[in-house]
């Protein structure tokens, strides 16, 4: 199994900045691809960035040019560096993960989620 932890997550003003991380741990050798989805209330749970293993991204419009997906092997963190948020950013954010043969868009493991709140 692979567990993953999300942190980071707050209450912001608009036009700040949130560093989200997940970690990791378990039987990560079959990890491949890496994701951050988010659910706002009353909203489908979409997903916002993606990262390959081999450093690979992928970034929805609503948020491309403002947040940044990266990943430290070595750590077995994956980061997301949320800036100039927006109040339409608000959502709990979720850390996921898929198998070697699988996809990001249907991930085999989840984190928790965090939660994240921007405020005018």
């Amino acid at each position: 199994q692979v567990q993953l932890a999300e942190s980071g997550g707050g209450l912001v003003q608009a036009g700040g900045s949130l560093r989200l991380s997940c970690a990791a741990s378990g039987r990560i050798f079959v990890i491949n691809g890496m994701g951050w989805f988010r659910q706002a209330p009353g909203k489908q749970r979409e997903l916002v960035a993606d990262i390959s293993s081999a450093g690979s991204t992928n970034y929805a419009d609503s948020v491309k040019g403002r947040f940044t997906i990266s990943r430290d092997n070595a750590k077995n963190t994956m980061y997301l560096q949320m800036n100039s948020l927006k109040p339409e950013d608000t959502a709990v954010y979720y850390c996921a993960a898929a198998r070697l043969l699988g996809s990001v868009t249907n991930p085999d493991y989840w984190g928790q989620g965090t939660q994240v709140t921007v405020s005018l």
